[in-house]
């Protein structure tokens, strides 16, 4: 098993290097699904999976961090490399198979960096690669306990295709009592968390029918749309390298026409003010702005960082206080 470590982050130098980037104005504030956020821009699942890193993250001027994707039992992920560039496209590829050190030393670290700046905490939640679909729902009700005290709200990760039939999870049946038993447990604290269900790009409109469905009857407090595309169109890098790249998620500018349908079409289905967090291909205020367009209360980014550097997010919030004149 390989060495996880927590590293110190932040001082005075940090502070000055990074607060030309942040933007601080209280019309970005936004309340949804009963948080309230300083400004509607976080950083999507996958980053910082062991909660080493929000703390630097909050000096880059995000709203929210979502942590994980986490699984109870920590896992080194799949063989490297895993991880690929596409320039050209603004684009990445990647296999990763939720490497993370586990629930308790996320917890560990959340505990001992706490909550810079009042920033908002989601956890990711998932399953280890080991463990069966028929016992999924134990490893999600395990990382939910152990981080319950500890984040603002959940994101439900069957969406990853870097995890073997991880993405059959999403069919009504074994979802809707998923996510039910999820509820149910999370109804017997005092204090509930809302539960969000993050979702692939990939399904069908009559898939996405029954997430709209399902979304109702568990009482979700909102979806994520969308997780990386298995899809390979459209991009510029050629086909033989992208061929020898294999497997993996695609994320970045190619994902941002789909996934923003996906949105749309969810807006349209769910009741009126139903939470969406938009994410997949924003890598620049405009894109940012097309999420909230086809109706996303939040925004997520990732691999825009990758491309756009660390004042992406003063970017967006800037996009959005010219958006409201």
């Amino acid at each position: 098993m390989q060495s996880f470590k927590t590293v110190q982050l932040g001082g005075p130098i940090t502070d000055a290097f990074t607060s030309g980037w942040r933007v601080d104005d209280p019309k970005l504030a936004r309340t949804v699904f009963g948080l309230k956020f300083k400004n509607p821009v976080g950083l999507a699942a996958g980053f910082d999976k062991d909660g080493v890193y929000y703390p630097l993250m909050a000096k880059l001027g995000f709203g929210y961090v979502e942590l994980g994707t986490v699984t109870p039992r920590p896992q080194v992920g799949n063989p490297k490399p895993r991880l690929f560039r596409l320039p050209k496209d603004r684009a990445l590829i990647n296999r990763m198979g939720f490497n993370n050190a586990g629930v308790d030393a996320l917890a560990d670290n959340i505990e001992r960096h706490g909550r810079p700046d009042g920033m908002i905490l989601g956890g990711n939640i998932g399953k280890n690669k080991d463990t069966p679909n028929a016992e999924a729902t134990t490893d999600y009700l395990i990382c939910l306990d152990r981080l319950h005290s500890l984040v603002d709200y959940f994101a439900v990760n069957v969406s990853s295709p870097n995890t073997p039939g991880l993405r059959s999870l999403q069919a009504k049946e074994p979802l809707t009592r998923l996510l039910s038993e999820l509820q149910a447990r999370n109804a017997g604290y005092a204090k509930p968390r809302p539960i969000l269900l993050k979702i692939a790009p990939d399904l069908s409109e009559g898939e996405l029918d029954d997430i709209v469905s399902i979304a109702q009857e568990t009482k979700l407090a909102g979806l994520i749309s969308t997780n990386t595309t298995i899809a390979r169109e459209p991009l510029n890098t050629d086909i033989e390298t992208v061929s020898q790249i294999g497997n993996g998620g695609l994320s970045g500018a190619p994902v941002l026409e789909r996934s923003t349908a996906v949105l749309a079409y969810l807006r349209k289905n769910l009741p009126a003010g139903f939470p969406i967090i938009g994410v997949g291909g924003i890598i620049d205020g405009k894109s940012a702005l097309q999420k909230v367009a086809a109706g996303a209360d939040l925004v997520q980014v990732y691999s825009g960082m990758v491309y756009a550097g660390p004042t992406l997010p003063a970017q967006i919030n800037k996009a959005l206080l010219t958006s409201m004149g």
